[in-house]
């Protein structure tokens, strides 16, 4: 997938930030914990730079004429502009990088991070993904 060219400035300096606080998480845990530790870390990390983050935040459906309230939830929400997904799995499926671009569908933001944090080196578990 090729990235749009037109991701807002300030959404990619959101993003630059957020994958910097995933290499100091990692650095300071390494790899091999519960995703519910990284998430916790990483939202802990984020708010101390000044981010704005939702954790676990209710993602709502809308199919046809009914709204289902329940059921999806994105790990972060990054300033209202980037979403996070978690993950501490050994390898990494396509369904993962499915399931970023469908909350960046249902929720109408523009970039995800998905964050493999059981990996000897962060920056190979790290996938940019937008819409």
């Amino acid at each position: 997938m090729t990235e749009p060219l037109d991701i807002p400035d300030e959404t990619d300096r959101v993003a630059r930030e957020i994958v910097d606080a995933a290499l100091a998480v990692h650095r300071a845990l390494g790899p091999g914990l519960l995703e519910s530790v990284y998430e916790a870390c990483l939202c802990h990390e984020l708010i101390q730079r000044g981010f704005k983050v939702n954790r676990q935040l209710p993602l709502t459906i809308r199919y046809g004429d009914i709204c289902l309230e329940d059921g999806l939830r994105l790990d972060l929400l990054v300033n209202d502009c980037v979403t996070v997904e978690v993950k501490a799995v050994e390898t990494m499926i396509p369904v993962f990088q499915a399931q970023v671009l469908t909350y960046l569908k249902l929720s109408g933001k523009r970039l995800g991070l998905l964050i493999n944090f059981n990996v000897v080196r962060i920056k190979d578990g790290i996938k940019r993904l937008a819409l």
